[in-house]
């Protein structure tokens, strides 16, 4: 035999035996066996498939479809995902999950807070239901919050952990503390915004004014 007629022959042999290695497994429904593993196959030329088999599936024998890569089921009708989706998550098709809310990642692995978790915030699984867990200073859905343990007065905002923000008029670490443009004078003392609570026997706006007892 010359060497480009073994050549021939060799590559006649691959035509032939290449198919036959990758028809190894048969699609059985919701089956979680892996591809690949070896069953006795029967190839029918004149099999028919009814309904037909779906992804490029193909009828081996009557009614029995061989799968194509990362299909499964009696007709090749499902996705199959691998690792499998977590969490309650949906193979659309294969490696690819819909993940329900609250998971995402490639298998909806990952837990995930809409939004985000501000402030140093951890998003975790609570009960099956994303949540962010918030840092000591920080509260809210998403720890957007700040917390100002000493309360905000007169219409003040903690606007960070401990600060508050206060309106005109106001100061101190709680807004507590009311502001007179004008000082209020013998003693008396300021109560809320330019206003003074004065000390007997004065009186006016700044207590300035000495009351005549008789």
């Amino acid at each position: 035999m010359t060497v480009l007629n073994y050549r021939s022959v060799l590559s006649t042999i691959r035509l032939v035996l290449v198919p036959l290695v990758l028809l190894v497994g048969v699609c059985s429904g919701g089956s979680d066996v892996p591809r690949g593993v070896a069953l006795p196959f029967v190839f029918d030329p004149k099999a028919t498939c009814d309904p037909p088999c779906k992804h490029a599936g193909i009828c081996i024998r009557n009614n029995t479809c061989f799968c194509s890569r990362g299909y499964e089921g009696e007709v090749c009708q499902y996705a199959s995902c691998y690792p499998k989706c977590k969490n309650g998550g949906e193979c659309l098709r294969p490696g690819k999950c819909r993940c329900p809310s609250g998971f995402g990642g490639r298998y909806c692995h990952k837990v995930v807070c809409d939004g985000g978790c501000w402030n140093g915030g951890d998003c975790i699984a609570v009960n099956g239901v994303a949540k962010c867990i918030c840092p000591s200073s920080w509260t809210g859905s998403k720890c957007q919050d700040a917390i100002c343990p000493q309360g905000c007065k007169n219409g003040g905002s903690c606007v960070a952990p401990g600060i508050c923000s206060c309106p005109e008029g106001w100061l101190g670490g709680a807004c507590h503390t009311a502001v007179c443009m004008k000082p209020c004078l013998n003693g008396g003392k300021c109560v809320s915004p330019d206003t003074c609570r004065c000390r007997s026997p004065f009186t006016g706006p700044q207590c300035e004014e000495r009351k005549k007892l008789f």
